[in-house]
């Protein structure tokens, strides 16, 4: 389950820079829900290649994380957020204004 998460957390971040193919097969295993086998069926390519679409691709995106931290910095300013909601008990204002930036992240 963690894993699928994490790929789904990539998938938000990267998923735009990969070819279509990519987008397609990432997006029926992550957020479809759907087996290697059937994924293989759908898009009429052996199951092997499902695997290898799906290691490559994750691979890719950890090396854009790699070199880019966007995953990183969003979880960081996410707990800085939440950090000043707390520190700032009672100022509805500060509190208002943190979860306006968490919701735009």
């Amino acid at each position: 389950m963690e894993k699928i998460v994490e790929q789904g957390i990539l998938y938000d971040f990267y998923g735009s820079l990969l070819t279509r193919h990519q987008q397609t097969v990432y997006e029926q295993l992550v957020y479809n829900d759907m087996s290697l086998n059937e994924i293989a069926e759908v898009q009429q390519i052996s199951k092997q290649a499902v695997h290898d679409l799906i290691r490559r691709t994750t691979a890719q995106m950890k090396d854009y994380e790699d070199k880019l931290h966007m995953v990183e910095r969003f979880r960081t300013i996410r707990s800085q957020c939440e950090q000043i909601q707390e520190a700032a008990a009672g100022n509805e204002t500060i509190i208002a204004l943190a979860e306006q930036i968490k919701q735009e992240l």
